[in-house]
């Protein structure tokens, strides 16, 4: 096991040598990772879904241009997805998201004890201001928010995926602070501080 998921290498020279199951792997192993990133893109379930069919597919067919020399795996294969996502984007606008679903945990408190019903309006109502923020970025701020939080890459794993320096993908999530601390300034603040005062 390598930080780029298990053993990509020997999953990817048995996928090419026609092993089903191989490639089965590979998919489960990555696929939850590319619909998290497809989702905190395009902000819609269904479109997520399609895109991850539609990512799989592609390397199905293109997994021999898959160059280890050039980048990980795992880069390749967002740099595939941003790209899905951003063809699908550009042919429907997608105004909703799910917080918990865009970073890849819930948002749900933990432990045993039940959430009182006063807790669960309040933890609501912040998930309703995050998702109103995040739907007003833009789409390349959505893109560098995803791959940051979502995925947990480096400014330069981002700016391998976009096709940009490392300096552009630290501005955008900059930007992208910036207009989610404006968007969320007073309203959700006080949202924060109604829910962990339950």
């Amino acid at each position: 096991m390598n930080d780029d998921g298990p053993i990509p290498e020997e999953l990817i020279a048995r996928s090419l040598a026609g092993d089903e199951d191989a490639f089965a792997a590979l998919y489960g192993a990555y696929a939850p990772g590319v619909y998290r990133l497809a989702y905190g893109i395009l902000l819609h379930v269904q479109d997520a879904e399609e895109v991850v069919q539609d990512v799989f597919v592609y390397v199905y067919r293109s997994l021999a241009r898959f160059d280890p020399r050039r980048g990980a795996f795992r880069t390749w294969l967002y740099t595939i997805t941003v790209s899905r996502c951003r063809n699908k984007r550009r042919r429907k606008w997608l105004p909703t998201v799910v917080l918990s679903h865009l970073m890849g945990q819930g948002f749900e408190p933990s432990g045993p004890h039940r959430e009182t019903p006063e807790a669960a309006v309040a933890r609501q109502n912040v998930r309703d201001a995050l998702t109103d923020a995040l739907g007003g970025l833009s789409p390349r701020l959505r893109e560098a928010v995803a791959l940051r939080y979502g995925q947990g890459l480096t400014y330069r794993e981002m700016g391998e995926v976009l096709g940009c320096p490392p300096k552009t993908a630290e501005s955008r999530i900059r930007l992208a602070h910036e207009a989610l601390r404006r968007a969320l300034s007073a309203e959700g603040e006080l949202l924060l501080e109604e829910l962990w005062g339950f």
